[in-house]
């Protein structure tokens, strides 16, 4: 593995820095709000090639030559210099790479630009009161009725439900095919008459999961992705999205870091709490995962440069996984440094984001967010099992074998 850059890449390397000095904005920009301020930065990025690479400019993308060198490069950056990232929202991080492999032109050109701008915000309507990691089982119909698809059924945890403009999911439209061949992909206006959103509250006191019903919610034919009942495959393809999302070692090192801030500012008998042995060596501890994911990351980013991922496909397999176990362990070592302050109830405004990690409050939040991901994008024991059969070459579980 040559952990070395050329020169060329290293001189792109100060291109990207130049440019986030930029960032945070300065001056009357500065005041307005984060999601403008963000926005404005966004447009920025595009102009300068660095975010959004890989979208076509019709589209509203940089469209730049595919290096995967280059990309690494814009994540260490962006993620060092605290930066608001790319592709990490439902729509641009999941339904675009989606669209753009498998979308029509008119769905491309008509749901991916305001995706990327913000204009448009996506729900993702995967998981049912019966359908969960076991997704492929899952009964919300779709018929199709002239040029309209008729949706009958329900879908729960519904991130954001609340507020998307749009959502992206899987619906039975064969109920006489077998379970995985039976499904199609669908895009569905949430303003669309006979859909129903009912918030769930979470322990966190927040409501960002939601319960969504379909009452005979007609929508036009042509809101299918690829063929019908490919929706199976097309899913996979978002999932897979989701869980590189979910598995980024960058978020770990953020997370880490500021892990490592909370315990030089919390006080431990009389002294800043990183100075006590105990917590020392705990943070070590985190810091061997976390540098761990980070080898690893560049294992398999070196392997794929070379054409040679099957050498480091259970790696893959393992990021999710490993992401969530880690995350846990930050959250869990920043819950025990703020002591009694993990008893304050949050503000409501760090229940809308799950908190941020700059307050005691924020940092209860964290915690207590941190088991969801361990179920989002495909629940740790079900990656167990696909790590164990897919990458080892074991045999399925008797259960599931029958």
């Amino acid at each position: 593995m040559d952990l070395t850059y050329s020169t060329a890449h290293e001189a792109f390397r100060a291109r990207v820095k130049t440019f986030l000095e930029g960032w945070p904005l300065k001056g009357a920009e500065a005041e307005r709000p984060l999601a403008e301020q963000e926005a404005i930065f966004r447009n920025r990025g595009i102009e300068a090639g660095f975010v959004y690479r890989h979208v076509p400019k019709r589209y509203g993308g940089s469209e730049q030559p595919r290096d995967a060198i280059e990309d690494q490069i814009i994540q260490e950056e962006f993620y060092r210099a605290g930066a608001p990232r790319d592709l990490t929202s439902q729509g641009a991080g999941m339904l675009v790479p989606t669209l753009l492999e498998f979308g029509t032109e008119a769905q491309k050109a008509r749901y991916i630009p305001p995706a990327l701008r913000g204009e448009e915000s996506w729900c993702q309507g995967y998981s049912e009161p019966g359908s969960g990691s076991d997704l492929a089982s899952l009964q919300c119909q779709a018929r199709l009725e002239g040029d309209e698809w008729v949706l009958k059924g329900q879908k729960i945890w519904t991130s954001g439900a609340q507020r998307a403009h749009m959502m992206f999911g899987l619906f039975r439209t064969e109920p006489n095919a077998k379970k995985h061949e039976g499904i199609s992909y669908l895009l569905v206006p949430m303003n669309t008459k006979g859909i129903e959103v009912r918030p769930l509250r979470e322990m966190t006191g927040g409501y960002e999961f939601n319960e969504v019903f379909f009452d005979d919610a007609r929508i036009p034919a042509d809101h299918i992705v690829a063929a019908r009942g490919q929706g199976w495959q097309v899913s996979r393809a978002t999932l897979v999205h989701e869980r590189n999302l979910i598995g980024n070692p960058f978020m770990m090192r953020e997370a880490f870091q500021d892990l490592v801030e909370l315990a030089r500012s919390r006080r431990r008998n009389g002294r800043p709490a990183i100075e006590d042995p105990s917590v020392r060596q705990r943070l070590a501890e985190i810091e061997g995962y976390v540098r761990a994911s980070e080898t690893s990351n560049l294992r398999q980013f070196s392997a794929a440069q070379r054409g040679e991922m099957a050498k480091v496909m259970r790696p893959v397999l393992m990021n999710k996984v490993f992401s969530t176990d880690t995350m846990q362990r930050i959250a869990r070592c920043a819950y025990d440094l703020i002591g009694g302050d993990g008893v304050l109830a949050p503000q409501e405004e760090e229940l809308h984001g799950w908190g941020r990690r700059s307050t005691p409050s924020g940092w209860v939040l964290q915690y207590i967010f941190s088991m969801g991901p361990a179920i989002a994008g495909g629940a740790t024991n079900i990656q167990l099992n696909i790590i164990g059969e897919r990458g080892y070459g074991l045999p399925r579980d008797l259960h599931r074998g029958k």
